[in-house]
């Protein structure tokens, strides 16, 4: 029972069951990128370029601020391994991921500055407390927020270089059941709670515009610890001594890698009316080999426990497109396909993941000659998946998510 209460604890905190992108990252960060199957960095299309690629910000003619924000509705269900007939759906809240961009720069100056806020990493899910995996999970919510100051110059009216500074927050709440029973027969508690410290990480890129029609982007995102210290331990379980003397500690320590991305995107211009675009992006899930949690006392008899993840590396595919309808309307529309780096008998109820799709649709509403109003629609579906969990020590069975994203942006320029 010991063994197997560590397990589990280790296969829950720090890990989200993100519906809208591989893993615990959210690709969220622009309205019209999102509009376009959140392609863009070989675009220079408005002040997102400060996350997309900061190599373009300074071929931007204009300064502005611009803020968006998305509506994540996420379902999960679950249907318990062959021979079997219990079934659950996650009470998700609603997420609201956001993005606040601004940029400024001299009318002829090749230098711009900008500085960017958003969320590439967090969620919410919830199982509630009377579910099959229970005692892997009742409900998880992480938050991660980047602050990104950023510099960009403008090498020739063709080649442009970026670079930022990334600062992480963020916080992690877990809530689970324990498989232990009063004498009134209520189940055990567990409730961990902590602010992850100031993480420290960059954001470069190059872009490129050879000829009017083509441009090209690159960019790099590094790796970011996000670590826990002196995070709480909140028990409710039963009074027994014997059993109080397994559970004495109050505080934890964890770290959780939030991964680096390598992205390669290119733009064409089909037609005065008509931009393509195309991304591929390489997500370095490899630095999540395994998930260790340290305590200042035992939690089920010991000190510190590990469980291991094992993440793969893996690629997302983007395409989208913009037309330009009218003086005052533009759409987009757009799709990828999201490689799960989760590996067979590694899935866990926080992320069961799977190989993804996902559809967008877009527009810009010209306001006036200085706002814009920005719309986005996304549909993902991840593949049905069943796993043993066998490596992972989560909850065997089948798993189905599937996530609607509608968001909304302005910007204003001056």
């Amino acid at each position: 029972m010991k063994s197997k209460f560590l397990a589990f604890l280790g296969s829950a905190v720090l890990t989200a069951g993100v519906a809208n992108a591989g893993g615990y990252q959210a690709n969220l960060q622009g309205q019209k990128q999102i509009g376009m199957g959140h392609a863009g960095t070989g675009l220079a299309l408005d002040q997102s370029s400060i996350f997309f690629n900061p190599g373009a910000l300074a071929h931007l003619r204009q300064n502005g601020i611009q803020l968006g924000i998305s509506a994540l509705n996420s379902k999960i269900a679950y249907r318990e391994s062959s021979g079997g007939v219990a079934e659950s759906q996650t009470d998700n809240p609603l997420g609201t991921p956001f993005q606040v961009y601004a940029s400024y720069g001299a009318a002829e100056s090749p230098l711009r500055f900008g500085i960017g806020v958003y969320t590439p990493y967090g969620s919410t899910v919830n199982w509630g407390s009377t579910w099959q995996g229970r005692f892997g999970l009742n409900e998880l919510t992480l938050q991660a927020i980047y602050i990104q100051p950023t510099v960009s110059y403008r090498i020739t009216d063709k080649l442009g270089v970026g670079a930022g500074l990334i600062v992480s927050i963020g916080s992690v709440n877990l809530q689970r059941s324990v498989p232990l029973t009063d004498e009134n027969g209520n189940e055990g508690r567990i409730e961990l709670d902590g602010k992850s410290k100031t993480g420290i990480g960059f954001n470069a890129g190059v872009y490129f515009q050879p000829t009017e029609k083509l441009s090209l982007g690159l960019t790099y995102r590094s790796k970011v610890d996000a670590k826990v210290e002196d995070g709480d331990i909140i028990l409710q379980i039963p009074d027994a001594a014997p059993v109080r003397a397994q559970f004495k500690g109050d505080k934890f320590n964890a770290t959780l890698p939030l991964p680096a991305n390598l992205t390669l995107g290119l733009g064409y211009k089909a037609t005065d009316k008509l931009t393509l675009a195309l991304d591929v992006q390489r997500v370095e899930w490899s630095a999540y080999e395994s998930l260790r949690f340290d305590f200042n006392d035992v939690i089920g008899g010991q000190t510190s426990s590990e469980a291991q993840r094992q993440y793969e590396d893996s690629y997302i595919y983007r395409l989208g497109a913009q037309y330009v309808l009218s003086d005052i309307m533009t759409l987009r529309a757009g799709a990828y396909y999201d490689q799960s780096p989760v590996e067979d008998g590694y899935l866990t109820p926080e992320t069961p993941d799977s190989d993804s799709r996902g559809v967008s649709v877009g527009l810009t509403l010209k306001l006036s000659e200085k706002v814009d109003l920005d719309a986005s629609f996304l549909y993902v579906n991840k593949k049905e998946r069943t796993d043993d969990a066998s490596k992972s020590n989560g909850v065997a069975g089948t798993f189905k998510s599937v996530a609607y994203i509608p968001g909304v942006g302005v910007n204003y320029k001056f």
